[in-house]
């Protein structure tokens, strides 16, 4: 028997959005073993779904993710190599968080409330935005403990606000509230407390009405360009010959809908299309 059926709940609708959530009240929502295995299977069915667009990753009662579990790590006696998520990284497979070692294939967005550190602050970084309320706390707290970031944290952080902000978070492990989140490009948006949900639904909202081909390769391009080219023209050459892919499919039915009139003027009310 699973003690904790509901450690991962997930739900989506009709229109394309599915809200995966962390629900470990009694731990703050910090991870142990069964929790990533249920967060790394749940993203993953919300990738092979082609009914599903777009992802919203959160933590049930006012708090995102605290990290993993370390009343777990501090009982469990198994050497490392026996543990399921504690495997060397091969490919997208299961790793200490969850989901932490994929490059999710569709948009995703965080909605974080209250502490997103360690671990947590490692499971918001695969979102492409996060949205945070103004009380909510980022922080490499493992490192008054001897533990690592070895779910993408070293990796994913300096490439989203930059090396120097990265070190400064990673070497003291300092709290990072909503406001200075926002100002080094960590956080997306701030909301009031309790309304972070809300806004990553409004925004998936938004991202369901676009072309979808194309705001996908052009997702894609970006996350090739972070981490994947070897150069800046591989870079180029890549965002071309992924983008051009676009123009017979989609480009040429939404410049017929500019040539109608719609989207005049840089406005996105009623310009949009599921072509």
């Amino acid at each position: 028997m699973d003690p904790e059926p509901d450690a991962v709940t997930s739900t989506s609708t009709p229109q394309g959005i599915t809200t995966i959530t962390i629900n470990r009240q009694h731990r703050r929502n910090a991870v142990n073993p069964s929790t990533a295995s249920k967060l790394y299977q749940k993203v993953l069915y919300f990738e092979n779904d082609d009914s599903q667009k777009v992802c919203i990753l959160a933590g049930a009662n006012g708090t995102f993710c605290a990290g993993a579990d370390l009343h777990n790590v501090a009982e469990n006696q198994q050497p490392t190599e026996a543990r399921e998520n504690l495997q060397p990284v091969q490919g997208r497979n299961l790793a200490p968080m969850g989901p932490s070692r994929l490059q999710v294939k569709k948009p995703i967005i965080a909605a974080v409330s209250g502490y997103a550190v360690a671990g947590g602050l490692e499971l918001s970084l695969i979102a492409d935005m996060r949205v945070v309320e103004e009380d909510a706390v980022f922080g490499v707290f493992c490192r008054r403990w001897g533990v690592p970031l070895i779910d993408g944290g070293t990796v994913r952080l300096q490439a989203i606000v930059g090396l120097g902000r990265a070190l400064d978070m990673i070497l003291t492990g300092r709290p990072v509230d909503a406001k200075e989140a926002l100002a080094m490009g960590l956080a997306n948006r701030v909301v009031a407390k309790g309304k972070a949900l809300e806004e990553a639904t409004k925004i998936a909202n938004q991202l369901l009405d676009f072309p979808q081909l194309c705001m996908n390769m052009d997702r894609n391009s970006c996350y090739y360009s972070a981490y994947n080219a070897s150069s800046f023209e591989d870079a180029m050459r890549n965002e071309f010959a992924n983008g051009v892919q676009v123009l017979d499919v989609e480009s040429v039915k939404g410049a017929a809908m500019f040539k109608e009139g719609k989207g005049r003027h840089g406005s996105f009310e009623n310009s949009t299309s599921r072509l």
